[in-house]
This record gives C-alpha cells, structure tokens and sequence, in this order.
C-alpha cells in the first residue's frame, strides 16, 4: 500500500521510513511562527519553566498583525511583550508593524515556508501554508513555546480526504468558492483532525494565491491541515523567493485515502456562506438581494494583490452605496505598496472606501471595522460565526473578492454581473 503526500513529509521529519495514521510522532519543525496575541503567552510558559535557550532564533517568526496598529493599552502592551522578547534573543523573523502585515500572507510571501516543510503556528489559520505542498497547522501557545524551545512538535499523524475538482471553471469562481462549496458539502466539522488534500484539473485554473485561499480555510471545516501538491505553478511562484532549498511530496497512486470526494464545477456560480456557519452555503443567486451595512475586503484568506485587483477593476469609476461602509485593508505592507504603484488604492479612494495599514483588523472583531448590533456584513475573510466580526447580534456572509465588491456598491449581496453588466467579465470591466 502507498503513502500520502502528508504521511511522506511527516515520516521524513520524524526521522521514520514510514508512518501511519493515528501514530503518535515527534516531529523536526522547520519554522514556528506566533503573533501579538498568541506570542506573549507563549513567552509566558517558556518563563514559567525556566527556558532560556530557543531552538533556532532564525526559524521561529514573530509577526504582530492582529492589533495593529495598537488599538488600546492592553494591545500595546502585548505587541511590547513581543518586541522585548525578539529583542533579547535576537529573532531575526521579527516583523512588526510597518514591516510585515498578516503572518499567513507574509511567510509564503517572502519565501520563507517552502514545499516538504513542516510548520507549526500559534493561530488556527497557520494550514494556509499547506497550499504550497507542506505540513502546516495550528497549535497552542503552550504547544508552541515547546517547539520554540526544542525544534520539534508532537504530533498524531492525520488521516487524508481526498478532493478533487473537474470542469471548466465559470470566470467570476476563484479559489474562495471552491473551498466554500467543499465546506458546504461536508459541514463545518466534515473533516475533523484531518489532513485535506486538493487535486484535480480544475485546480490547474487557479493561482497560486487562490490555493492559498483554499488551505486558508481548511479549518473551517474542523482540519487539522490542508496539502496541495507543489507543481509548475507552485514553483513560478517561488522562483526568486524561496529562501531554503524544498522538496516536492506527492501521494502514491496506491495511496489510502480516508474518504474521496470528485466534483464537477463546470457550470457552479460564485458562492457565499450566509450567517452564521461557514457550510451554510448557497450559490450567490440564491442569497441576491439581501441588505449588508458594510463590506470587507482583506484579511489571511482574500487581502492579496490579486484580491485587490479584481475589487479595483470593478469599482473603478463607480461609488460605494450611500450608507455603506467598504473597508478595504491589504493583507501585507508589500501587497499595499504594490498597490499604490498600480493606482488602485486611488480607484478605492475614490469609490469612497476606506483603505488600512496592513493588519488583520476587523476580521477577528479586533478594530478598523467592528460590526454593531444588527449590523450586516459581506467579507472576503474565513468565518462567520456569532460575534465574530463584533457585536453578538450581527451577521456576516462570507463570499469571493468580486462578490464583495460588487455587494459594496450595490448595497445588497449581488453578483459582480448585476453591477457590470450580464456576461461581463473582469476584461470588460
């Protein structure tokens, strides 16, 4: 019986010819990452046992992305925890405000997660790097300071579903409805403690910022990581980037797969998950009209360059909907100056929205964007549950950067067509 993508690059770091699922390993971590909010405690626990020698202060990442910048006392002082301690040790990962921007958009982003690696990450959203043919996950802090202090993590190897996705994709579908749909068929814990790997030729369709939306949001349906194997796509993108050298896994034909799923998307319009569970999804017809307040267009999952660019052809020369809000926030400082050279923060500007510093903001309910009671939301980002962007009372459909911008500028949920045209695409905006 063959191997698993996942169960190579796990057997591999554990030092073992072979691993099953359910096995409990120790694994060899290639990079640790934490933020503002997770990295002081996991300080915290490295005081509390008296560990004063890391692991690697060149593999372990501090980023400060979820409040800044500090929108109160309390978040200043955390990000100051996190300043002082990269500080004393010498992290040369440190990246605070003004050089880096979201942890999960900045580390493929400067190449410094590569395929074959093992990553861990003090935030539920670290299995976005699976879309570049890794082991990525979410841990504690706790979790995460012993693999600051010893290079290794404890693990039990996941077993892997298999998706794979056929057909022609329509022109306004992205990587955000693929994952929304797979969601939506599964349920948000579908795929608990599992490894999901994404194939197929429609994948093919997509860049590899879209993949990277994918794997984002595996742990919106309970996974434990997301893995996408690494191809010439995958390696246009790190060419000039890749800071290590990497290693491409890829499952056996043979492979044991613990449940396999094959679609076909020809024909699948653009989807949105509608409050207050990221599986309650429908296709964007079926929810056209609905109020939203505000719109979002940011975050880990949709705040690239190439989110930016969709948003800005299609409100070019159009407004924002009198009484609503569009908060439009590039996910990284790099994402941010790429698009004031291409003018886009203007088209944004002049469509009345309002345009943030690189942070994770109103995503988590943090700043920059809160939702109050009753208030009504579309969003580019991962989740919609209850209080999740704010007060307990509002609501928040997530959908595509398209959808979002066109909902923003007609003030209800709506396909980008309803705004452009029927049959536009973005070449025609």
């Amino acid at each position: 019986m063959g191997h698993t993508a996942m169960q190579k690059i796990l057997a591999a770091h554990a030092g073992k010819k072979s691993v099953e699922p359910g096995e409990f390993i120790l694994a060899k971590v290639d990079l640790a990452m934490a933020n503002d909010v997770t990295a002081p405690l996991a300080i915290k626990a490295l005081e509390k046992y008296g560990i004063t020698k890391l692991w690697n202060k060149d593999r372990i990442a501090i980023v400060l992305s979820h409040f800044v910048p500090a929108k109160d006392i309390l978040s200043a002082a955390q990000a100051a925890v996190a300043r002082e301690f990269c500080r004393k040790y010498d992290i040369s990962l440190f990246f605070d405000e003004g050089r880096g921007g979201i942890e999960h958009s900045l580390l493929p982003e400067l190449g410094l997660v590569v395929p074959g690696d093992v990553v861990i990450g003090a935030d539920s959203h670290s299995c976005t790097y699976g879309g570049l043919g890794l082991f990525s996950t979410g841990v504690g802090s706790t979790d995460l300071a012993a693999v600051m202090a010893t290079g290794e993590v404890w693990l039990k190897v996941p077993e892997t579903m298999r998706f794979n996705y056929r057909g022609k994709l329509d022109p306004w579908v992205t990587g955000k409805d693929l994952i929304l749909y797979t969601i939506g068929q599964i349920t948000f814990d579908g795929a608990l403690y599992k490894n999901m790997e994404f194939t197929g030729p429609a994948l093919k369709q997509l860049s590899m910022e879209a993949r990277l939306t994918m794997t984002n949001m595996v742990i919106e349906a309970g996974g434990k990581s997301g893995f996408i194997e690494a191809d010439e796509v995958t390696e246009a993108y790190l060419k000039g980037r890749a800071k290590r050298p990497y290693t491409i896994y890829k499952s056996d034909p043979d492979a044991k797969f613990c449940a396999n799923y094959d679609w076909d998307l020809t024909g699948m319009e653009p989807q949105v998950a509608q409050p207050n569970l990221p599986d309650k999804v429908a296709g964007v017809s079926k929810v056209s009209g609905a109020k939203v307040h505000s719109a979002f267009l940011g975050s880990c999952t949709n705040g690239r360059i190439e989110d930016l660019r969709i948003a800005a052809k299609i409100i070019k020369g159009r407004k924002v909907a009198k009484g609503l809000r569009f908060m439009v926030i590039p996910a990284t400082q790099n994402i941010y100056r790429q698009a004031l050279k291409e003018g886009l923060i203007d088209i944004f500007m002049e469509s009345e929205a309002v345009v943030s510093a690189a942070t994770c903001g109103p995503c988590l309910g943090g700043h920059m964007g809160v939702l109050g009671p009753n208030e009504v939301c579309i969003s580019s980002s991962n989740r919609n549950f209850p209080g999740r962007m704010g007060h307990k009372d509002s609501k928040v459909y997530l959908a595509n950067p398209a959808v979002v911008t066109a909902s923003a500028i007609a003030g209800y949920v709506c396909h980008p067509e309803e705004v452009l045209g029927k049959g536009k695409t973005l070449e025609a905006a």
